[in-house]
């Protein structure tokens, strides 16, 4: 069993008398990339912010790491936590090193260690560091913003990384792009993550396991694939769906599951670790109804459109 990073135990939080977050009991395993999902005011952004101290919770208990939070200063915890919001809070007078440079500057890190780090991240996160690292926060794209953003909340090494409707903000087409940067950057680091937005889409492409909220409450936690084929609630079925529930199976399901093995087929190959949506769409580019699947680049079958229909 995979120990838990972050655990909150009975949390409520209210506000002038009005409960934003009721009881919520929720552990977050070490790795994971959990989404909080749900409707705006269901109260998951106050969550996020209870984890490292921005809001302090009126009742319950958090652990991070196994260690209280509040038996933890609120500066230190927070220079422990990465953080990255959906405005990016870049200082406007500083350059992109300088910004990424921050924590590990106030953590008193050698300059040599936070150079290589600065050069790190940028190349981690796909900006060229000779090109970047000079540039101030207004001479950069939106999206370019947000790596700098994610760039900064990274600069410590923490073991978690919080990040609040970070891509909110950006046209769809950066977004896309960020999603996939996030997912791959979780993949190589192994942080855990805890990511807040109401976009199903989003949480569905990047979530290893969801916690759905409803009204300051948990209405249910599980795997995307659990969540979208076994929904807990009619509340979690027409907020993960409703009629288009079918679309969305495919964007959870992978192609490795309906292969056929053995069989050939004209055409690029797919992955095998590619979503049924993803087929699909392929599919449909190439007018085709059956596409050859790789695993590790080598050829093991085919996927067919009547699978997926079916």
């Amino acid at each position: 069993m995979i120990e838990p990073m972050i655990e909150i135990e009975g949390v409520s939080k209210s506000y002038d008398g009005r409960a934003v977050v009721s009881e919520l009991t929720l552990s977050v395993p070490k790795g994971a990339l959990c989404v909080l999902l749900g409707p705006s005011g269901c109260g998951k952004s106050t969550t996020l912010r209870m984890i490292n101290r921005l809001v302090p919770f009126d009742s319950g208990r958090v652990r991070v790491g196994g260690e209280d939070v509040l038996q933890v200063r609120p500066a230190e915890l927070r220079r422990r936590i990465g953080y990255a919001i959906q405005s990016t809070g870049l200082f406007p007078h500083w350059r992109v090193a300088d910004n990424i440079a921050t924590v590990p500057r106030l953590l008193g890190w050698p300059p040599a260690r936070v150079r290589d780090r600065v050069v790190e991240l940028l190349t981690l996160l796909r900006l060229d560091p000779e090109t970047y690292g000079a540039k101030y926060p207004h001479q950069l794209s939106g999206g370019e913003q947000q790596r700098v953003g994610v760039a900064r909340a990274l600069a410590a090494d923490p073991e978690v990384l919080l990040m609040d409707e970070p891509f909110g903000a950006v046209d769809p087409v950066t977004r896309d792009a960020l999603q996939g940067e996030i997912a791959r950057i979780h993949q190589a680091t192994g942080k855990t993550i805890v990511f807040v937005t109401h976009d199903i889409e989003e949480a569905l492409r990047l979530a290893t396991t969801i916690a759905i909220m409803d009204r300051g409450r948990l209405a249910q936690t599980g795997t995307p694939l659990e969540i979208v084929e076994r929904p807990a609630s009619d509340f979690v079925r027409d907020f993960v769906g409703g009629q288009g529930m079918g679309l969305k199976l495919l964007s959870v399901r992978r192609v490795a599951d309906w292969l056929r093995h053995g069989e050939t087929a004209e055409g690029a190959p797919i992955a095998a670790d590619a979503t049924l949506a993803e087929a699909l769409a392929a599919m449909v580019t190439r007018h085709a109804g059956r596409l050859p699947v790789a695993d590790g680049g080598v050829v093991v079958g085919t996927i067919a459109l009547a699978d997926l229909v079916r």
